[in-house]
């Protein structure tokens, strides 16, 4: 639905990646009136073996069936059923079952494409939804009731007020930089290669994350005995790895896993990633909020940053609807302080993991390997890392029963 040159809504959300998206269909069909503005074109939507995907947890398998997008997912997801975690050159391990914690999966790894395309088609079928894209913002201005928003697109330059702006924006959001707010930036010197390749043994739902000193290397289970590839290394030697051919590539990464798998048989496409965590200093800027990567942007160790941005859209919807100024501070600052302890402890668990793992100080590799035994032997460590892993800490009360 187009907005006229000047329109009133209760929430702006700015950013219709995947979790400005999904709060964009969460908010549909509430009493809310809705606007979401995406710079981005929509991207074209092809399907390929090796196409990139991302780990769900438990927690996040929920909120997208409250949703109403799962069913629309379910054909494309591959079911996590185990989780296999360890470090080069040590025997040291621990193991998380989907049987120990009741579940039928610990997560699904699941193409970006489809989440993308369900979130697009949910909107789409939303007739009291507006969405402008391609626009941006280009000015933004609070009063005591309401925000101002200057946005450009395909029309030309309109402008928008509303109670709430939600900012989810990306690492680098435009918002946080339009308002003058401050973002903690740790550059980990470190690239993502994210690729997939085919296996010679079944994989039976199992995920690995193994650590290397370099940085660590996870497999995730995709259809047809796939697994998606992400292979972390020092920024200094990507350029040489992508150049690689793909049988030095899979040789070297089949080095670094090891045979668990059997042979890596076929390597899908490489693309390469920079990685830094970048921390918004606020979560709350008047009447803006900042969600998803615009609040906080991780390392993909333990594939935990998206997750954590699906809890900022439940956590947030929890809160916004039903009330008669979504914008209102007390309120804002109470979903603050509510994301505070989920926020510190996902962001400091990958942050020590990164930085622990990827050291070669003397001592630490015993340290390292005697912490991968507690986990596996240790029943209160167990269970807080299983607790960590399905997302349930942060998960709100009224998606607790969603599958």
């Amino acid at each position: 639905m187009n907005a006229p040159a000047e329109a009133g809504f209760d929430v702006a959300i700015v950013g219709g990646g995947l979790v400005g998206a999904s709060l964009a269909v969460r908010l549909a069909g509430t009493a809310l009136r809705v606007a979401l503005i995406e710079a981005a074109t929509p991207p074209a939507s092809a399907t390929n073996w090796d196409e990139r995907c991302i780990a769900l947890n438990d927690a996040s398998h929920r909120i997208l069936s409250s949703l109403g997008v799962w069913p629309a997912l379910a054909a494309d997801a591959e079911a996590i059923t185990a989780t296999h975690i360890s470090e080069k050159g040590r025997f040291g391990s621990t193991r998380f079952t989907a049987d120990e914690a009741g579940l039928a999966a610990l997560g699904y790894n699941v193409p970006l494409r489809a989440i993308g395309a369900a979130l697009s088609q949910a909107m789409a079928n939303a007739p009291d939804l507006t969405v402008l894209q391609p626009a941006r913002v280009t000015a933004i201005s609070e009063s005591a009731d309401d925000v101002a928003l200057t946005v450009v697109d395909g029309a030309g330059e309109r402008r928008l007020r509303a109670r709430l702006v939600v900012a989810a924006d990306g690492a680098q959001s435009s918002i946080r930089e339009q308002l003058g707010l401050i973002a903690q930036t740790r550059d980990y010197h470190q690239h993502a290669i994210v690729s997939a390749v085919r296996l010679s043994r079944p994989h039976h739902g199992m995920a690995y994350e193994r650590f290397t000193p370099d940085g660590p290397m996870a497999l995730i289970p995709k259809p047809d005995d796939a697994a998606s590839l992400v292979w972390t290394v020092p920024s200094e030697r990507v350029d040489d790895m992508l150049a690689w051919s793909d049988d030095d590539y899979l040789a070297a990464a089949q080095a670094t896993f090891g045979g668990r798998l059997g042979r890596f048989t076929a390597l899908g496409a490489r693309r390469g990633w920079p990685l830094a965590r970048v921390m918004s200093d606020t979560l709350v800027a008047g009447r803006t909020v900042f969600i998803g990567n615009a609040a906080q942007s991780l390392h993909p160790v333990a594939a935990q940053g998206f997750n954590l941005g699906l809890r900022d859209v439940a956590n947030l919807a929890e809160r916004i609807v039903g009330v008669g100024d979504c914008g209102d501070e007390v309120l804002l600052r109470d979903y603050a302080a509510t994301r505070r302890s989920d926020r510190e402890r996902v962001s400091g668990f990958t942050d020590l993991l990164v930085r622990a793992f990827s050291n070669r100080t003397p001592g630490l590799a015993q340290l390292r390997h005697w912490g991968l035994v507690a986990a596996d032997l240790m029943p209160p460590v167990r269970e807080a890392l299983l607790r960590q892993h399905l997302g349930h800490l942060g998960l709100p009360s009224d998606v607790r029963g969603a599958a």
